[in-house]
């Protein structure tokens, strides 16, 4: 199909519904992608690299997305687009480009829930004794059920399920301030690495190592640009949601990783499968851990909630263009993209029952670090070759801070070879099975030959739409 048989009945189909999040919506989206990071999964890197390796990683993690989501602001607000990080490649580097690096994004966006499921089902098996495909199942069905009931809907509930994860990170912050002390940040022995100190135990590889484990403080915030097309006034709410919470959640990767190692020791938060709860047990606080074990399963719903619906935007968007089968972004009379949502959350279950929830995990940090460099080289590239863009919101620092982005995110790519070469070959290898479908297939396929083509015909098919009801 191409631009001259595109008619307004095949974007009627491909609707979403607008005007339905404000910037306090879109920051609750943002914090919901990522708060499970801070229950579980960013200690393994102390085991790693000591407390003070990661910590080095950490911040060297946080001034990466820092300076992605300043860049993402900017494109966000210039070009309003369910496909995020795809669009605005698009606009950068072509057809190819913009696959690419949607490519990227889906393998982390359809990945990241397999394996969070696979921690749920842990989670509910210590509360309930049951675990397992009937609980990934039950969990994936519930939750889509609800995003296919709208977005509005969705996106509610998703800010009460997220409020109590955060309820759960303050109340430990507050029980564990005055058990805090800072010779525990480094009571884990220096090896005979390269590099090795009280400070760096493990040396300077456990430092390279432990990148991927400060990414899980904020993995995929990056998300907050799926919802423009959904958003009140995507030019302001995007920027500001996706910098407000990128904000947050700073402040709450500072609280866990210096109270909870400082309270229990880097040792034992290290070693835990639930650190909050290992701290608050630690310091003799064991009501407030059983209440946070809960809780913390509030944590990873949130994330698994949210990160459904930028799957679903992200498939939407690439179906629409062309990119994938049409028929995934059909939308039903509430607005939302019903075969988005359902078939990567079909393939998300097959993937579960493997039960490799810290592989599936890995692979997906792959997939997302290929899509920050992509997405940081679109900014630089936008900012050269298309000034004339209207830019209501422009990055601090301009393309500087866009190569920051760029650099630390392929530094982390190499990171998580240094952690898991099994994970960091098989991403790869599903990359590269993605591309030789965009070349063979889909790209004699597309909607559009322009990103701008692409623009100016969803911009009239909403025009056309909304005239009858003017």
């Amino acid at each position: 199909m191409g631009q001259a048989t595109v008619d307004e009945a095949y974007l009627a189909k491909r609707q979403l519904k607008r005007g339905t999040a404000g910037w306090v919506l879109l920051a609750g989206l943002g914090v919901s992608y990522v708060i499970s990071g801070d229950f579980a999964g960013w200690n393994f890197g102390i085991a790693e690299a000591g407390w003070g390796g990661f910590a080095i990683a950490a911040v060297l993690m946080g001034i990466m997305y820092f300076t992605l989501v300043l860049s993402l602001a900017e494109m966000s607000a210039a070009i309003p687009a369910a496909g995020g990080g795809y669009s605005f490649a698009r606009q950068a580097m072509g057809p190819a480009g913009g696959y690419l690096t949607g490519l990227a994004v889906l393998i982390e966006y359809a990945l990241a829930p397999a394996a969070i499921v696979i921690f749920i089902g842990a989670a509910v098996s210590e509360l309930i004794g049951i675990d397992g495909p009937i609980v990934y199942a039950v969990f994936y069905a519930l939750f889509i059920g609800i995003h296919l009931a709208g977005v509005g809907e969705a996106l509610k509930v998703m800010m009460v399920i997220s409020g109590l994860a955060v309820l759960a990170i303050v109340a430990t912050a507050v029980a564990l301030i005055g058990d805090f002390d800072s010779s525990r940040l480094f009571d884990m022995p220096p090896t005979d690495a390269l590099g090795a100190s009280s400070f760096l135990p493990l040396g300077f590889y456990g430092v390279w190592a432990a990148l991927p484990f400060g990414m899980w403080l904020f993995l995929a915030v990056e998300g907050v640009p799926l919802a423009a097309e959904e958003a009140k006034d995507p030019a302001r709410d995007v920027p500001r949601g996706i910098i407000g919470a990128m904000l947050f959640l700073i402040g709450t990767a500072v609280l866990v990783v210096f109270l909870l190692a400082g309270a229990a020791g880097a040792q034992a938060i290290g070693d835990s499968a639930v650190p909050l709860v290992t701290a608050l047990q630690d310091s003799g606080s064991q009501t407030l851990a059983t209440v946070v074990n809960v809780l913390g399963l509030a944590g990873l719903i949130a994330s698994f909630f949210s990160i459904i619906y930028g799957y679903s935007r992200l498939v939407f968007a690439l179906s629409r263009a062309g990119y994938l089968p049409r028929f995934l972004s059909l939308t039903s009379r509430r607005k939302a993209p019903t075969w988005a949502l359902i078939v990567p959350g079909v393939f998300g279950f097959a993937v579960s029952l493997t039960g490799a929830g810290d592989l599936i995990l890995s692979m997906a940090v792959v997939g997302a670090t290929l899509s920050y460099a992509l997405m940081a080289a679109s900014h630089i590239l936008l900012r050269r070759n298309r000034p004339e863009l209207e830019r209501p919101y422009r990055t601090p620092g301009g393309i500087v801070t866009s190569s920051i982005a760029l650099c630390l995110s392929l530094v982390a790519l190499t990171g998580v070879y240094a952690f898991d070469p099994r994970a960091f070959g098989y991403t790869i290898a599903l990359f590269v099975v993605g591309a030789i479908y965009f070349f063979v297939f889909s790209r004699h396929r597309l909607v559009a030959a322009t990103a701008d083509e692409e623009f100016a015909l969803l911009a009239q098919a909403e025009s056309d739409l909304d005239e009858p009801n003017a």
